[in-house]
């Protein structure tokens, strides 16, 4: 596994590199796949030459290992076919175009919802059953059929988790483009989806991080009070891998609560309270 590790952090440091060094898109987007290509095959060959792996390296493998490799082709992939036939006409018609493919990600999560708030909160208690192999099961509907034709290297579920990272990733990128567009704003052309990506999910309910992110404006304690709420909420979206959708609307299904609007604030608050308590004894 270690040398699985180091073959992750070279792919890492070399997708940085493109993305700090390469201007066009597309050139980016295809160099990024051969060379993600390349690191999944070797991880393929290292993993397969150990006989005997234990359940929860296995399970462990399946879960993040190869679906965090396997999340960088599948996102480069969707970018490049994305962005060559990006139009390139008005700001207007590009932003619909966007919009459009986020609607469309956006779709596969609400298609595989069970398995997606699964995944989502953390929860272990099926990963034998979705992260090892010879455990495939067509009644858990997969989205991938990879673990009948490669069923040494694949498991029911790596992929899909694979997935949901990449359009994770995919939706960050497009808002951030649309972002531009609205605002004619080129300075940030080389946006980097994996710069620090951030390893934190939120498994909470969204409705909650709305609530902190409006606390957290109404304070004035980020940019003594200047920081718009946009922003805020777009930084909670990839610091937290999370989309956060018309997070004003939700907002104003908060305020319309009748009973206890600061809900998930008072929540915090008297789990710290008990945190104190408990630290105390």
């Amino acid at each position: 596994m270690k040398k699985i590790e180091k073959i992750v952090k070279e792919l890492d440091y070399n997708l940085d590199f493109l993305e700090k060094e390469t201007e066009g898109v597309l050139e980016k987007a295809e160099e990024s796949i051969r060379i993600t290509k390349r690191a999944l095959e070797q991880i393929r060959i290292l993993f397969l030459r150990k006989k005997l792996i234990p359940k929860n390296e296995e399970i462990g493998f399946f879960k993040s290992i190869k679906p965090y490799v396997f999340s960088k082709l599948i996102y480069y992939v969707k970018l490049f076919s994305i962005e060559s036939k990006r139009p390139r006409s008005s700001n207007k018609s590009q932003v619909k175009y966007f919009n459009n493919h986020i609607d469309r990600l956006q779709n596969y999560f609400n298609d595989n919802l069970e398995f997606y708030h699964y995944f989502r909160r953390g929860a272990i208690f099926l990963d034998e059953e979705y992260f090892m192999r010879g455990k495939a099961d067509i009644r858990l509907f997969p989205d991938s059929l990879s673990f009948f034709t490669d069923d040494k290297f694949s498991t029911s579920h790596d992929t899909t988790v694979a997935t949901i990272m990449a359009y994770d990733m995919l939706i960050i990128y497009l808002k951030r483009e649309i972002d531009k567009l609205e605002n004619n704003n080129s300075m940030e052309t080389n946006f980097n989806a994996f710069k620090k990506q951030s390893k934190l999910f939120w498994t909470g309910n969204k409705t909650d991080l709305i609530e902190l992110i409006y606390a957290l404006h109404s304070s004035g304690s980020i940019n003594s009070g200047t920081a718009d709420i946009k922003e805020m909420a777009s930084a909670c979206e990839q610091m937290f891998n999370i989309d956060l959708g018309d997070y004003y609307r939700t907002f104003l299904e908060i305020r319309s609560r009748k009973i206890n609007q600061t809900k998930f604030i008072d929540k915090l608050k008297q789990s710290l309270e008990n945190k104190m308590l408990d630290s105390d004894e």
